[in-house]
């Protein structure tokens, strides 16, 4: 844990740790001595690895494993944390006419980034069959994916879910300035420390090194970003990211990036990838009319296109 002071004399305690495949950070005030604020970063941490370890499609012991391990088998009894993330996976299916899909997992077994090869228009049809979020079944504290093969990914919700969790911790334990950063999916508590707004910069997708806008979080909200650059390869001038539309199993196209403002993460998660999978207008539509959000996509052309208040909390043109 790395100790900076501020101003005014307070101290900001900043911790950086590994998660989910990538850097986590979690920023906070505390007046009460480094022994307190040592404790409340290990409690943050041991929530945030909890989440990673219960939900992860990558760990053998996680819930959603086992839940895998059965698909075309038995139901699996699951917790109600686990019943309020399927379900909210689920909902996102709905709303975006199934363009997100929580089985779309199954199709990494072609989709590899690493080795940046377009799989061939077979072998995505032949998964297809097992890419359908009808076929996840909740009953009575259970859940069952019916056809054999399918596989259950909460990745779509998992992280910005974990970010809130951290920050209801801290606020729970007394800490009134706060913010979380994992991987990028932000949650504040309250104002900086000095009684500034955090100021969040968001990339330019296609120069990383650069912030295409900044925002002012002057309280508590959730800031989530969805875009086509964080595994993605390019082959012939077409780049092809790991946002998949789950209706034709290739990855989605029009928008670069959307990032969100919502009252919490797990809300502004939910709302970035359906409008990059709704694509510019309709993605924009969805913004404008949910109530509480503000938002900015970012095309694949590089035009901005923001809804109506978010020049208020930004440093965009016509900010206040």
């Amino acid at each position: 844990m790395a100790v900076l002071t501020p101003v005014e004399g307070r101290t900001l305690y900043t911790a950086r740790f590994p998660l989910m495949g990538g850097q986590a950070e979690v920023r906070f005030v505390d007046p009460r001595g480094k022994e307190a604020a040592t404790a409340l970063v290990r409690a943050a941490v041991a929530e945030a690895r909890r989440i990673e370890t219960k939900f992860s499609r990558y760990r053998r012991t996680s819930v959603v494993s086992e839940i895998n391990d059965e698909a075309g088998g038995s139901p699996v009894v699951i917790d109600e944390e686990t019943e309020t993330l399927v379900r909210a996976a689920l909902e996102l299916s709905v709303l975006t006419e199934g363009r997100f899909d929580p089985t779309v997992g199954v199709l990494r077994r072609v989709w590899d980034f690493r080795k940046a090869v377009v799989p061939r228009a077979e072998a995505i049809a032949a998964l297809l069959p097992r890419v359908d979020a009808s076929a996840v079944l909740l009953s009575h504290g259970t859940v069952r994916l019916a056809r054999e093969g399918m596989e259950l990914d909460l990745g779509g919700v998992g992280k910005e879910y974990a970010a809130d969790r951290v920050a209801e911790l801290l606020r729970d334990r007394g800490v009134e300035s706060a913010l979380v950063n994992l991987l990028g999916d932000v949650r504040t508590v309250g104002r900086r420390g000095d009684g500034q707004p955090w100021v969040i910069g968001v990339q330019n997708p296609r120069d990383r090194g650069r912030f295409r806008f900044r925002l002012r979080a002057k309280g508590d909200c959730g800031i989530a970003t969805s875009g086509d650059y964080e595994r993605s390869f390019e082959v012939d001038g077409v780049r092809y990211h790991h946002i998949l539309d789950a209706t034709t199993g290739r990855p989605a196209r029009g928008i670069a990036s959307v990032t969100v403002v919502a009252p919490t993460a797990f809300e502004a998660g939910r709302l970035a990838t359906a409008a990059f999978l709704l694509g510019p207008e309709r993605g924009l539509g969805l913004l404008e009319a949910s109530a509480s959000v503000e938002g900015a996509l970012i095309t694949e052309a590089g035009a901005l296109l923001a809804t109506s208040g978010l020049a208020r909390i930004s440093d965009l043109p016509g900010a206040a």
